[in-house]
Order: C-alpha cells, then structure tokens, then sequence
C-alpha cells in the first residue's frame, strides 16, 4: 500500500475471514512442544508472532513441520535433556519471548533469548525474577530485566509463587504453561492489580485440551492457579479466529455502516476479545451471533452512542474503541489500561497525539483516554511500529480522506494480508 488509504464511498456488505487467533495459537504451539511427537495445530496465523515462535521451536531443536499453509506437525517434542546450545531471536514478538523464556527453563543447557531493540526496552522482569524464584538460572546480558537474557533449568521445581498482576497477563501465562514439567506442580498466585484477567482463562482452556487440568480460583486480593505436575498430551488442534483482528472489520461496519460478517467467530470463543461485538451493541450496532459466524450492522440514520467503559482485560481493543468513539454523537471514556503504555507502543500517549494530528480531542488520564467526537481530517500518522495503531488509523480513514501511515507494513505482526483483505472489503461495498 501507498498514498493515502482509501476511503469507503459505500455501506458495506462482505464477509471477512481473519487470521488465526496469535494469542490461542503460540500456546497451542508451546503445549504441542512439550507433548511431543503426533500434534497438528491449525489454523495458525501467518504474523510475525507465530512464524517468530515456530522458528524459536526449531531453534530448540523441535521438528515442526509445515504440512499446508496454516497447519504444523510435530514430528518430535522437546528434549530436557538436550545438551545443544541455543539463541532464540524472538524478534518484535513479546508474547514469543516471554513463553520460550519459560519454557527454557526447563532445559539444563543455557539458552540465550533476544530481539529487536523496541523488545529489548519491554519489561521482562516479573518473569525473571519468578523463573529464578524457582530455582532456574537467569543472567541478563543487559539491563536487569529485560532482553537479551540467559537463561538455564539450574535447580528448577515446582511449588508456591507469587507474581504481580499488574503488568502482563503473559508473564502468569508463561509460568502455567510450563507448570505440568515442574517437580510438584506449580500453585501461582497472582496478586495486586490484575490486568487482561480473560487471557489467563484462555490459557487453562487451552492447557485443558491438551489434557492438564489447572484450577483457578479468585479471591479478594488474588488470583490462584493450581497445575498438577502431569504431561501434555498430543492432539489435532485448530485455532479459532483471531478476535482481536475481526475488530477492525467490524469497526469499519460501525464506522462506514452496512454489514460486515465474520465466518467461525462464535459466542464460545475462548477469547475476552470477542466483547468488541457487544461493546459495539452499546454504541448503537446491531449484532447477530450465528451458530457459525458473527455480524455487525449498522445504519447510518442511527448516530453512535458513546460509551464510558473500563477495558482493564480487553486492553488490545483500546485503539480500535477509540476511533470507533471518534464518530459517535457523545463523548467517550476509557478506563484502566495505564499499562497499555508498555505495549509495542505507548498505547495512550502515542495513539493520542497521533489522533491529534487529524483533528481529534482525545486526552490522555492516568489510565486511559477521554474522547470527543468533532471535525476530522486527513493526515500523516506514525505507527511507531506498533500493528495494532496501524489497523486502528485504516478503520479512521474508512471515513476520512487523506490518511496515510508511515509504515504500513507493521501489520504483519498479526495480520500480513490486512491492507488486501482491507481493499477487498471496498470492492465488495460497491
């Protein structure tokens, strides 16, 4: 794509497959490692984060095998007691990173774990200093708490941690999803603030059809999560769509108006994401969840509501929320995603002084955005490398001529084939 992106000159009409869901996919992918040979999981997306965590499992010495686009085969597990050397590269993927940490733990052979510089700077530290409280040995070859990092099984066990809720959901997951390979098991309990809570919940289903059963259990001021030492068990597995990515479609549907329909998203998803419909539902769309499929509607003679809402565990939307609010009649608020400001970019700062540039009046709180609607226009946005700012600004200029992005090519951190699937969807409206 180049130039400014492309208006809608029409009401939509189309139907829109998405990726693979990334979040469900890596840890099918992990567990599939550590059950050994005679997996399969499908539907994996072609993103940078998933290629990153196949490429991370070969490094380990995994034979994954690519049987059809989309679709991998273990041919062999990961060994424990692999005497090879390894450097992983887990490039821009945060969520690769942090679960290969983990699962280098396990290994008595050192393991050098590394990225991109934008990686390099996001904090790790929960996950080190948890790992090393169990016993492994992890060296930072830098900061403290960050990337590049070495990191060995040493004395590894299982038994009691506690770690803080209030960074990175990933950091508990990395932990549960190792916690059948520790001695004893593992009860982790996560304390203080909790963020993006449904992506734990994702990750026992997942760990559950794989054959270990973790509970979970939730108090005041905590979250318990029980895993009895066990092993995965090898399995067919196919990754449902990604939610996160249907977002953009969908909130081109709010945007734009007309229909848009997203074939094997369900009410049964295993992803907190999949609410965009129902927040949507709030701001004026009509939704209709099939027994195969989900679709928005809107028409243009209803005005948008604007919606006052905490996204504490749906915090991957707040871009997306944002500038579906920009064309409702009310203001908006967005609540309780401070630490959005840690993901691959600032969340808050730089999607609002990005909006800024078209006109918007969106101001950044202490924990979110407060938004006004008004005037648009077009302008050059920066994406400062972050996929998720980059479809959020396309779903803008669904209605507002003249925006360009600096690097379109970001989305293929999750979803390569956006910019086409995203003309695709002009043509179809015509």
């Amino acid at each position: 794509m180049s130039g400014s992106i492309p208006t809608f000159d029409a009401t939509l009409d189309c139907t829109v497959s998405v990726p693979g869901s990334k979040s469900i996919a890596n840890r099918a992918l992990l567990c599939a490692a550590l059950a050994g040979e005679g997996s399969t999981v499908t539907n994996v997306p072609d993103g940078d984060d998933s290629v990153a965590m196949v490429r991370g499992l070969r490094a380990l010495g995994i034979t994954v095998t690519s049987v059809d686009e989309g679709s991998y085969r273990f041919d062999s597990g990961f060994d424990l007691s692999s005497n090879r050397h390894a450097r992983i590269d887990a490039g821009l993927a945060g969520t690769t990173s942090r679960f290969l940490t983990a699962l280098c733990a396990l290994r008595g052979t050192p393991t050098l774990i590394d990225g991109d510089e934008a990686l390099k700077r996001r904090p790790m530290a929960d996950l080190h200093d948890a790992l090393a409280g169990l016993g492994a040995h992890v060296n930072p070859l830098a900061a403290t708490g960050h990337l590049p990092v070495e990191i060995a099984a040493g004395g590894i066990r299982g038994g009691e941690i506690e770690i803080p809720g209030g960074v990175s959901s990933q950091f508990a997951t990395a932990l549960l999803l190792v916690g059948p390979y520790l001695r004893g098991g593992l009860r982790l309990s996560i304390i203080g603030e909790r963020v993006s809570d449904s992506y734990l919940e994702m990750t026992v289903a997942v760990m559950r059809d794989f054959g270990v059963d973790a509970s979970m259990n939730d108090e005041d001021d905590r979250r318990t999560v029980v895993v009895p030492e066990g092993r995965y068990t090898p399995r067919w597995y196919e990754v449902e769509p990604d939610a996160s990515s249907a977002s953009y479609p969908l909130a081109l549907a709010a945007v734009c108006g007309g229909a848009v329909t997203i074939p094997n998203l369900t009410s049964r998803s295993l992803q907190g994401d999949v609410e965009f419909a129902g927040l949507l539902a709030r701001m004026g769309c009509d939704v209709e969840w099939g027994e195969t499929s989900l679709t928005v509607r809107r028409d243009l003679a209803n005005p948008l509501r604007g919606i006052d809402i905490d996204m504490v565990d749906i915090s991957d939307l707040v871009p997306t929320v944002a500038v579906v609010a920009l064309f409702a009649a009310e203001p908006s608020r967005i609540r309780g995603v401070g630490f959005i400001r840690a993901k691959e970019s600032d969340r808050l700062g730089d999607l609002s002084r990005e909006l800024a540039k078209c006109g918007a009046s969106v101001v950044e709180t202490a924990d979110g955005l407060m938004i006004q609607p008004g005037p648009l226009h077009g302008s050059y946005l920066e994406t400062h490398h972050d996929h998720r700012l980059a479809m959020s600004f396309a779903v803008l200029a669904g209605r507002v001529a003249g925006v360009t992005v600096d690097d379109p090519g970001v989305v293929s951190k999750s979803w390569p084939g956006f910019w086409a699937t995203r003309d695709a969807m002009i043509a179809a409206s015509r």
